[in-house]
């Protein structure tokens, strides 16, 4: 499987930094960075150059969603069930528009302009007046009051996590409004309200948002409107032709498709024969074997279908069998030690994923943050002050995930286990390992999406021939939901962040993930139960880095002592976006580092082409 876990739940985690001393320029601007560095785009700019000013609108795009399974209501901002994560960015505006070929910088959308406070104690919006929802209502300071309230109050834990610094809200006139901030030790707290997407509050008001909306398409503020739903199974949209922003420059060369379509399907193998009989268009591979095989055939061969690795220099996500902390087998670092060396990845690689991943190391794959080398002597200033308090090798040693030599025999990680589990207190008794209460070392793993059978069996095999029982239990989707909530759970797979876009600011988010207080709420994404003192820490020097250069060394530190927590067993990323797509699309020169870029393609041809057919049509000329 490729390294995602097709995530059954997507939040809106917006990166986050913060910073105790904040020098911005507090006039209002159009784009707000995260350390005030000057943007990439000028004020003037015309549009971002991942983008085709000149590429022509209309036609269709099908897609597969990236979820498994049914959609169990429309709008993604709770925490019960799967919405459909293309709302947000098709159906609702932001107040400023994330760039995706910049770490983090914002540029105005539904603001017209952003001011900072100079101490960074407050972030003032100057909305558009041209702004307006679908109905032609035009979009006001109260409707982000409502929005922000909503969020903060019926929305997703990830939304309290990520606004939780804000004081209280001014709305100063109908087209002006200011967030006043607890402290200014939220760097980036600005930004990511400023990529908060607005609700109509006449909307709204009448309508439940605790259950998501159903399945009532709701009134839209951004380029799409949803126009068909067959509940759970797909779900269609329609280009708005007279959006107010889309000859904004955040706009131009976005969202070309008169109408996409998001196909939901219970199975990976089931996406990839509708694709190859034409059934939709673009498909997000999940499945190694499947990428580099599954689609031999004519249309491959002469080029109606086309396989491609996308953005490549975009940073990996973290995934990995995560331990339960609360298990108290669990609870001693030996033995998470011991059970990560008996997952041969190498193996699993070979003869199921054809060689196509790489082990994860880091919990930033491919990214400034990961900690690939010893650290230097920021990092040690950093680290010194939590000696004692985490495990030594993070001063001396550069972490590697056990390897093997891919033969499938790993009689030499077992003995190594085995010594790592006496030293914690368990011994072989007949053919079990069993603690000094007689205890058998045994745990679950629990599978809410399946296809994990393949890897998760060889392990089992090889923990039982040293005397432990794993066991697997396949849930379905809501039971896996209900019970990783309840940390039910004595091992899952995992991925950070969940919604499965990578980090490539880390901020606050990081509370969510590893911080103590996130540990047992409802929702949160710390799959490990982790409470540990020296990592919050960690994340408060994060949060409060004054550059990226501080805010990058406290990421790495905050790297090595998760690494060797051994807190889970980490799996691996391919080297970069699998698709599989019809041959009838045009597409930017130049792909944003940060994304796959779908919503800067456009439609060619209403038939997939060959090859030699489709060299013929050419492609307009990116416009300036």
């Amino acid at each position: 499987m490729f390294s995602s876990i097709l995530p059954l739940l997507r939040f809106l985690l917006v990166p986050a930094l913060s910073c105790v001393c904040i020098s911005v320029n507090a006039a209002p601007s159009q784009a707000m960075t995260v350390y005030g560095e000057a943007p990439k785009y000028p004020d003037n700019f015309q549009h971002f150059d991942y983008t085709n000013a000149n590429a022509p609108k209309g036609g269709s795009l099908s897609r597969a969603a990236m979820e498994i399974g049914q959609f169990n209501y429309i709008v993604p901002y709770i925490d019960q069930g799967t919405g459909v994560v293309q709302v947000d960015q098709w159906v609702y505006s932001p107040l400023a528009f994330r760039s995706l070929d910049e770490p983090y910088t914002v540029y105005g959308l539904i603001a017209q302009k952003m001011e900072r406070d100079p101490d960074g104690m407050w972030v003032r919006f100057y909305l558009n007046p041209k702004a307006r929802f679908a109905d032609d209502t035009p979009i006001t300071a109260q409707d982000v009051a409502f929005t922000y309230t909503t969020l903060m109050t019926k929305g997703s834990l990830s939304f309290r996590m990520l606004y939780g610094e804000v004081k209280d809200i001014v709305v100063e006139s109908p087209l002006q409004i200011r967030f006043n901030f607890k402290n200014n030790q939220n760097r980036t707290l600005a930004l990511d309200i400023a990529s908060m997407r607005i609700l109509p509050e006449h909307w709204w008001k009448t309508r439940d948002f605790t259950t998501g909306g159903g399945f009532e398409p709701p009134l839209s503020s951004g380029p799409y409107a949803v126009s068909k739903v067959d509940p759970g199974r797909s779900i269609s949209f329609e280009r708005n032709k007279n959006w107010w922003a889309k000859d904004l420059p955040v706009s131009k060369g976005l969202y070309n498709f008169d109408r996409l379509t998001v196909n939901f399907y219970s199975d990976t193998d089931v996406a990839c024969q509708l694709i190859k009989a034409g059934a939709f268009d673009y498909n997000r591979e999940f499945s190694a074997t499947s990428f580099s095989i599954g689609y031999d055939g004519p249309a491959l061969s002469d080029g109606r279908l086309q396989r491609s690795v996308f953005a490549k220099d975009k940073p990996g996500t973290a995934q990995g069998f995560a331990f339960n902390l609360l298990n108290p087998f669990f609870q001693d670092r030996r033995v998470r030690q011991a059970l990560s060396m008996l997952w041969d990845f190498e193996w699993t690689n070979k003869q199921m994923m054809r060689n196509f991943y790489v082990r994860q190391q880091s919990y930033f794959p491919k990214s400034e943050m990961a900690a690939t080398a010893l650290p230097d002597a920021h990092e040690l200033e950093i680290l010194e002050p939590l000696r004692g308090k985490v495990p030594d090798e993070v001063f001396t040693h550069v972490y590697e995930a056990p390897k093997t030599d891919g033969s499938g025999y790993i009689r030499d990680k077992q003995l190594q286990a085995l010594a790592l589990l006496k030293a914690a207190g368990w011994h072989p008794k007949g053919n079990k390992l069993v603690n000094d209460q007689g205890q058998q070392m045994s745990f679950t793993f629990l599978d809410g999406q399946g296809g994990f059978d393949r890897m998760i069996l060889p392990f089992k095999r090889t923990l039982a021939q040293i005397g432990i029982n794993m066991d697997i239990r396949k849930i379905d989707s809501a039971q896996y939901i209900n019970r990783v909530n309840a940390r039910d759970y004595d091992m899952i797979v995992v991925q950070f962040p969940r919604g499965g876009q990578p980090i490539v600011s880390p901020g606050r988010e990081m509370y969510d993930m590893y911080g103590s207080r996130s540990a047992t709420q409802v929702g949160s994404s710390n799959a490990f139960i982790l409470r540990d003192p020296a990592v919050d820490s960690l994340i408060d020097g994060l949060v409060q880095a004054n550059s990226r250069d501080e805010m990058v060394h406290y990421a790495r530190a905050l790297d090595r002592v998760l690494q060797w927590g051994y807190y889970m067993i980490p799996n691996y990323y391919s080297v970069g976006t699998p698709t599989v797509y019809l041959n009838r699309f045009g597409r930017p020169v130049l792909e944003p580092k940060f994304d796959e870029g779908l919503d800067s393609w456009w439609e060619v041809s209403k038939t997939a082409l060959t090859t030699e057919a489709f060299n013929k049509v050419g492609t307009p000329p990116e416009g300036h």
